[in-house]
């Protein structure tokens, strides 16, 4: 597999990522802020660079850090509170990677709700992940416009926890349920390694757990 850059990779589903490409012998780049713990993946031999997505500065140095061509995946959340690197750090992430030439493949991991899934949120959803769901909307429009072929995922609840082997893609904006985060990094690995790639927005849910007002269809990934 073609080396990867991962953003967001400091724990959570990010670091998974990192374990499960480095079990398969995958070069793996991180960029972390000056803040975050590296130990773990030091260990795992990724290589790291420090920088703040939120300075498009910093996103640049870490393609520069890249000898050759490369995919990307970001991870990159900030949470209620503030949502900047939701929308703004995976928009400076997108905007230097097309700058940059040399990225094969681009993969955002968003959340269940973005985009045309957005009509079926509960109030309760609302409330509670708004404002983080409209800023990662907002990035997904931007790679969208920007990376026409790039993969975007939207999970449902995560859980810590070991991977059940049932994480699927499903394109019904209506589905909704929960995954686990170890079953979500295999699904990234998945669509990196398909041969034809995986364009579009698809929701990752465990498919013991999906629910759906439509028979829940996995998608195809070779």
């Amino acid at each position: 597999m073609t080396p990867v850059l991962v953003f967001g990779a400091s724990r959570g589903t990010g670091l998974l990522l990192a374990q499960q490409l480095r079990q398969q012998g995958v070069a793996v780049q991180v960029m972390l802020r000056e803040s975050a713990a590296a130990d773990e993946l030091l260990a795992l031999g990724v290589s790291v660079v420090r920088g703040d997505a939120l300075l498009p500065g910093d996103v640049a140095r870490a393609f520069a850090a890249q000898a050759g061509p490369c995919d990307v995946v970001s991870l990159l959340g900030g949470g209620p509170g503030d949502c900047r690197v939701d929308a703004d750090g995976n928009i400076n992430v997108i905007d230097q990677a097309v700058a940059s030439g040399r990225v094969r493949r681009f993969v955002l991991v968003t959340a269940m709700g973005c985009g045309e899934m957005a009509p079926y949120r509960s109030p309760q959803a609302i409330a509670a992940f708004g404002a983080v769901v409209d800023a990662k909307s907002k990035a997904e429009a931007h790679l969208q416009a920007a990376w026409p072929d790039a993969t975007i995922l939207r999970p449902g609840g995560l859980r810590d926890g070991e991977a059940t082997g049932q994480g699927i893609l499903c394109a019904d904006p209506q589905v909704h349920g929960f995954i686990q985060r170890a079953d979500l990094a295999a699904l990234v690995v998945r669509v990196l390694a398909a041969p034809e790639g995986l364009p579009g927005a698809f929701a990752a849910v465990d498919a013991g757990q999906a629910q759906c007002v439509n028979p829940v269809q996995a998608v195809a990934l070779g």
